[in-house]
């Protein structure tokens, strides 16, 4: 177990690299495919590793369904999802999906829930955000590359 641990600690730093955060950028259309045609039942990096789920959002313009893999936290019932864009300095297309439409759907293993999304307020954006770096700590880095975005963080609730 302890090797287990020395793995996920190791690979979690890895994302404090632009190199690795574009690489990782990258295979998020891989990684849609593969979540689709597995059902949700399989992601390129396994669970163990980052918590994650597909998040299925209304296009904003579009009004089409838009999906894409998601790291999260739990919060209670909720999930928390985090708007980094990798730390690039325009907010991911989903954030403003959300904004415009907050009912929702997350694949989390094979398992489909509804959700409403609401942002989180400042106050529970910093109770949250030691959880999220404990997940992925590239996330602080995240900020720095941003270049003064605020990281938006939104509260996925079941209905």
């Amino acid at each position: 177990m302890a090797i287990l641990d020395d793995l996920k600690t190791r690979f979690l730093q890895l994302g404090k690299h632009k190199a690795v955060s574009r690489m990782v950028r990258a295979t998020v259309p891989l990684d849609k495919a593969v979540t689709r045609i597995s059902g949700g039942a399989v992601h390129l990096i396994p669970e163990a590793l980052l918590p994650q789920l597909t998040l299925t959002t209304v296009g904003k313009r579009s009004g089409l369904a838009r999906t894409v893999p998601l790291l999260y936290v739990r919060d209670g019932e909720d999930y928390v999802v985090i708007a980094s864009n990798f730390g690039q300095k325009h907010h991911p297309a989903w954030s403003y999906n959300l904004e415009a439409n907050p009912d929702a759907e997350v694949l989390l293993g094979t398992r489909r829930t509804q959700v409403r999304a609401r942002r989180v307020s400042e106050a529970d954006r910093k109770r949250l955000w030691p959880s999220i770096v404990a997940v992925w700590p590239a996330y602080d880095d995240y900020i720095d590359w941003a270049g003064g975005r605020t990281i938006k963080l939104f509260r996925l609730t079941p209905r």
